[in-house]
């Protein structure tokens, strides 16, 4: 049995110590420089770049076989496309429900709207433990609960005025 199971020697903790101080501290810099919205989860296409940020920072501290300035060009690849797509997405309609695809509404007006939950495959316990984080007891309490295109479910409470200004452009919500 090899002893570096669980030793490999000074260098490579050496190594380890030393990319870890240099690498972190990169990557804060430039998350900073790229702004607010690069580490958000507005959608599935953040979500990504997020892991892959992780997992690219864990890759160049960990394997010895990745260089420093490596890791450096994939942080600034990753976060230079999420900036890139972003931007596309602020500037054209098409290319937003391309990448972020369109909310869906999933219960409506107090009924569940089946096959719109079946399609999106969010099942009724799931709706109803919503609405109980959100406060409400009773489904008719609710103008709508929307899937919205990052993967969480929003809940609209039913206004007295009939007026959901919060539901412009759900598919599906009558005028």
């Amino acid at each position: 049995m090899s002893n570096d199971i669980l030793f490999s020697g000074w260098s490579t903790l050496a190594r380890t110590f030393v990319i870890a101080v240099l690498a972190y501290p990169a990557m804060l810099v430039l998350l900073r420089l790229s702004g607010q919205r690069t580490l958000s989860k507005m959608n599935s296409f953040d979500f990504v770049v997020t892991i892959a940020l992780g997992s690219t920072l864990a890759s160049v501290i960990l394997t010895g076989s990745v260089a420093l300035a490596q890791g450096l060009l994939a942080f600034l690849l990753l976060i230079g496309m999420q900036y890139g797509l972003a931007w596309l997405t602020s500037r054209s309609a098409g290319i937003e429900r391309l990448v972020n695809g369109e909310p869906v509404l999933l219960l409506h007006r107090g009924a569940f709207l089946e096959v719109a939950m079946r399609r999106a495959r969010v099942s009724h316990d799931e709706v109803r433990a919503t609405l109980r984080a959100y406060g409400h007891a009773a489904l008719e309490d609710v103008e709508a609960v929307i899937l919205e295109t990052n993967g969480a479910l929003s809940v609209v409470q039913r206004a007295h005025t009939g007026a959901t200004g919060a539901l412009q452009g759900v598919p599906g919500v009558p005028d």
